[in-house]
Formats: structure tokens, C-alpha cells, sequence
């Protein structure tokens, strides 16, 4: 019977049967609101690692969106690219200022 289903359903089936509470649309959702949730904290970080810890998480973020398969949205790929860009030029400026206050 696997035989007979395309590639496409077989995915979608598989995808089902591990996460039977979540829908395609609710990762899309994690992944953006934690990569904002982040994005919020680097803004707000006082010292360099913590902005570097932040920075990271929404480069983990990013890269999950790149799995193929797991039914993310090009939309959410746009947003978390945005947000990772938001997050780099803020964090380099902050650390490049924090060198000229030196």
C-alpha cells in the first residue's frame, strides 16, 4: 500500500504520525515567535555574551527552517532571514560601539 502513495503523501503521512497535536502551520509559528522572542532579549542584553547567546538562537531558528520536509512556510523562511539580519547588524553595532567607548 506505501507503494501506491506518492512521495508527497508518504511525507505527509510520516510527519502525522510523529507529531499527531501539531499541524504544518503551528511549527511556522514556534519558529517565528521564538526567533521574535529572541530577537526582543538580544535587544534588551546587557553584555556581549548574552547578546551572542540571543544571536545564536535565532540562527538555530533559522537553520531548522531550511529542513526540508517539515512543512515550513517560504513565508516563515523571509521572516526568520529578516529577523537573523535585524539581529546581526544590531549586534555588530553594539559590539563596535562598545570598542570605541574603549
Amino acid at each position: 500500500m506505501n507503494s501506491m502513495l506518492s512521495k508527497q503523501e508518504r511525507e505527509k503521512l510520516s510527519a502525522q504520525d510523529r507529531h499527531p497535536m501539531l499541524a504544518d502551520n503551528d511549527i511556522n509559528r514556534v519558529l517565528v515567535n521564538g526567533a521574535s522572542i529572541a530577537l526582543t532579549k538580544l535587544k534588551r542584553a546587557k553584555t556581549f555574551d548574552a547578546r551572542l547567546y540571543y544571536y545564536a538562537e535565532i540562527g538555530v531558528y533559522l537553520e531548522v527552517s531550511l529542513s526540508i520536509g517539515a512543512g515550513i512556510t517560504d513565508d516563515t523562511r523571509l521572516q526568520l532571514e529578516e529577523m537573523h539580519s535585524e539581529a546581526t547588524h544590531f549586534h555588530m553595532q553594539k559590539s563596535k560601539n562598545f570598542k570605541l567607548e574603549r
